[in-house]
């Protein structure tokens, strides 16, 4: 359609980081200082930086080897971060974690699977945040999709000042749609993290913050 192919070519032209975007937020559900932390998907290694200026130790893990190279080739020897190329449900390195983030890649995962691991992971205490996406299957969903819609146009014309600009380095990792609806992929959280803050965003994503409480049952018993 001639609408969507003006809208992309748009996009395209003034290209922006809708994880970035909720850097901040993130930010914000962790403590002032922790210990331990591991970026799940790190990508070029942005949001591995922000963690390290609170935690003494952050790992980075991604499966896309070159994006760990540029986060290595971005990241000053000076921060506690270290970068892996590995998979979330086999990486275990400085666990459990204090705190474990997940931005825009749990779609690319088993999501009862790695749930269940992040859970398995955190330490008594710690925190989970996730910024995830899932596919449109409730009203809400439609609606704020469609407001983000001029919002996202918006944003990116500021953000660039009306210029053109080329695509970040965190934008340039392999993506892939989310095939999850949200019905599932809100029940599963539920029964796998009770309590967890679970919310749908503009821009396409949904939140979730679970703080592991001391004395939880090992998830490998549910």
């Amino acid at each position: 359609m001639p609408l969507l192919d003006a809208l992309a070519r748009f996009n395209d032209a003034h290209p922006w980081s809708h994880n970035a975007h909720f850097h901040p937020w993130l930010m914000r559900q962790l403590p002032r200082r922790f210990d331990r932390a591991v970026d799940v998907g790190c990508g070029s290694g942005d949001l591995a930086r922000l963690l390290a200026t609170r935690a003494r130790q952050v790992h980075g893990i991604d499966v896309d080897e070159r994006i760990i190279d540029r986060a290595r080739e971005s990241t000053g020897p000076d921060l506690p971060v270290t970068f892996s190329v590995a998979d979330a449900l086999s990486y275990d390195e400085g666990a459990p974690y204090d705190v474990i983030t997940c931005v825009a890649v749990l779609h690319h995962l088993p999501l009862t699977e790695t749930l269940t691991r992040f859970r398995q992971q955190l330490a008594p205490g710690g925190t989970l945040v996730v910024v995830g996406l899932t596919r449109e299957d409730t009203r809400v969903q439609t609606l704020l999709g469609l407001a983000s819609v001029p919002l996202n146009l918006v944003t990116g014309w500021v953000k660039n000042r009306g210029r053109t600009a080329p695509r970040p380095v965190a934008m340039t990792a392999p993506t892939r749609p989310a095939d999850v609806p949200y019905t599932e992929f809100a029940r599963e959280v539920r029964r796998i993290l009770p309590g967890a803050r679970l919310r749908r965003r503009l821009f396409w994503r949904c939140t979730i913050v679970w703080k592991k409480v001391r004395g939880d049952v090992d998830p490998g018993r549910l």
